[in-house]
């Protein structure tokens, strides 16, 4: 499109005519420029061809320039004065926010306010742009298809069976026809952090995919939206649903798990829940709930899963405040009959006799307690012993698979830790591994500190019996021979003799003066040969 700059002049000598391209300005408004604005103009034309660029009309930007807008307060005009004419399309006033617009939307009372000013996109416009054909210009791992007739989604993709159109503003659906002509293949979708506020739109989406089977609503604003039973009945193939954050009613889960009949794994995290609203009608198919950053406090809440869910392998309530495992042998075992993950990190449990109701879980395998309370005081080493000494079921901790051996070294250890604590305060589990491995004696202390040795020191015909303490360098032994024998002070070098293999290596000269004397591994009945420093005509230094 091309803007028209013509040259009004009150002085019928001066005409000046124009042309500048702008591209699709939108623009409808008249502004009138002074003379030396034109010149400004000119001098700023990269600047405003960048402008020419955005997706905002140029009249917006003109308009709120201080520079290019004229108005009859700002007085009379100049001798020169250039009017612009756009000949692009018309502005659209829903989103235009020109005077001319601004002032017509006045009028009928029709001018939406800023914060609606943004188009709402959908689920098909989105997908048309990112899975353009102009996005595969090499067409690798694509199919054109031809698009239905009367779609205005011309010349689509065959789109891949995985879509990720997350954070991409959609809060509609778009045309069902459309969705269900090209996503009927696809499997996955997801649309995390998107604006959709209504089950209506997400059940059109999902209605006219029939194999869809994951699908991620995350960060989308639910909270206070209810689900319609009959909009729930669009779920029936969908496996895994995730919906982090999204702030949805346990009417809603409920409503979602009683109309899913595969659902597997169900993701409810950052939900804000503190408590669980019991469902009339169990899940019997889902194997994975995890429901991590909420405010669950009380295993009575939680227990309630096990009601609900009775299929359940997988329960993740990290970052909770769980602080007890609240329920009986028995009453576990028909919880939870088929339990066997926990995640139990950075809950509240401070008791050991919660670790040991973990094990009324019939086929509990693995287990997470990281950041527990329980386990401050311990160190890195006990922490894990001592968990999995009293888990004996377990084939994984703190997803570390668990050994034969370090079981063992583990329920060893267990045994020592509290075989000095008064009968009535030994854990039951303690019991249970004496009768497997005996009463066991404390660990023998063994001091690996270096200990002292005593060598012989020969000095010329001079033969002196030294005690060495082997923690000392090379530097500390020559400083106290020179007092102990009366060394020379202008220095000596020092060879030790090892009397075992001296026939082989011979001597050894201790030359660093910061190494460690147990570092020679020297032995009572060694030597240690002394002989002075004497400096030859070329100035180096030897025997």
């Amino acid at each position: 499109m091309f803007a028209k700059l013509e040259a009004v002049s009150t002085l019928p000598m001066i005409q000046m005519r124009e042309f500048l391209q702008l591209g699709q300005m939108g623009a409808t408004r008249i502004t009138y420029f002074t003379l030396q604005s034109v010149v400004w103009l000119s001098q700023h034309i990269v600047g405003l061809l960048f402008v020419c660029l955005m997706p905002n009309p140029l009249s917006k930007w003109l308009s709120v320039n201080p520079l290019l807008s004229w108005s009859p307060e700002d007085g009379p005009q100049q001798e020169q004065v250039v009017e612009l004419h756009s000949e692009a399309l018309p502005c659209e006033p829903r989103t235009c926010s020109c005077q001319c617009c601004v002032a017509s939307a006045s009028v009928d009372g029709t001018m939406e306010s800023s914060s609606d000013e943004e188009e709402v996109r959908t689920f098909i416009q989105v997908l048309s742009e990112k899975y353009s054909p102009e996005n595969f210009p090499y067409g690798q791992g694509v199919v054109v298809m031809p698009s239905p007739p009367g779609s205005p989604v011309k010349d689509r993709l065959y789109l891949p069976n995985i879509l990720v159109l997350s954070d991409s503003g959609i809060g509609k659906a778009g045309e069902r026809s459309d969705i269900a002509a090209f996503c009927a293949h696809v499997v996955e979708l997801d649309l995390s952090h998107n604006q959709l506020n209504d089950w209506a739109e997400i059940c059109d989406i999902v209605s006219n995919i029939p194999n869809l089977d994951f699908l991620n609503l995350s960060m989308n604003p639910l909270s206070g939206i209810e689900l319609e039973p009959s909009m729930a009945e669009v779920f029936p193939r969908v496996r895994q649903l995730v919906l982090i954050n999204t702030h949805v009613s346990w009417e809603t889960v409920h409503k979602l798990t009683q109309n899913a009949p595969e659902l597997e794994e169900l993701f409810l995290c950052l939900n804000g829940y503190n408590t669980v609203s019991e469902s009339q009608t169990s899940c019997p198919s889902l194997r994975l709930l995890q429901i991590t950053d909420n405010q669950l406090e009380a295993w009575a809440e939680v227990r309630k899963f096990g009601q609900m869910y009775p299929s359940l392998r997988t329960l993740v309530l990290a970052n909770n405040s769980v602080d007890s495992v609240g329920d009986s042998h028995d009453a576990l075992q028909q919880l939870f009959p088929n339990l066997r993950s926990i995640n139990l990190n950075n809950s509240g449990l401070s008791r050991w006799e919660d670790i040991e109701r973990l094990n009324f879980f019939p086929k509990l395998e693995e287990v997470k307690a990281k950041g527990i309370p329980l386990l401050e005081s311990y160190t890195t080493h006990d922490r894990r012993s001592l968990l999995l000494a009293q888990l004996p079921s377990v084939k994984r901790l703190n997803g570390s698979l668990v050994t034969t051996g370090e079981r063992e070294d583990a329920e060893r250890l267990f045994i020592r830790y509290y075989q000095e604590n008064p009968q009535q305060q030994l854990p039951e589990r303690y019991h249970v591994l004496v009768s497997k491995y005996g009463e066991l004696a404390p660990l023998a202390e063994v001091d690996l500190r270096p200990r002292r040795t005593t060598v012989d020191v020969r000095w010329g015909d001079r033969v002196e019996a030294v005690a060495l303490r082997l923690e000392q360098t090379v530097g500390d032994l020559k400083k106290h021979l020179r007092a102990l024998l009366q060394l020379p002070a202008n220095g000596v070098r020092l060879f030790y003799i090892n009397r075992e293999m001296s026939s082989v290596v011979g001597p050894e000269e201790m030359r660093c003066g910061s190494r460690a004397l147990h570092s020679y591994s020297i032995r009572d009945g060694d030597e240690i040969l002394v002989v002075p420093k004497v400096k030859s005509r070329c100035g180096s230094s030897n025997v």
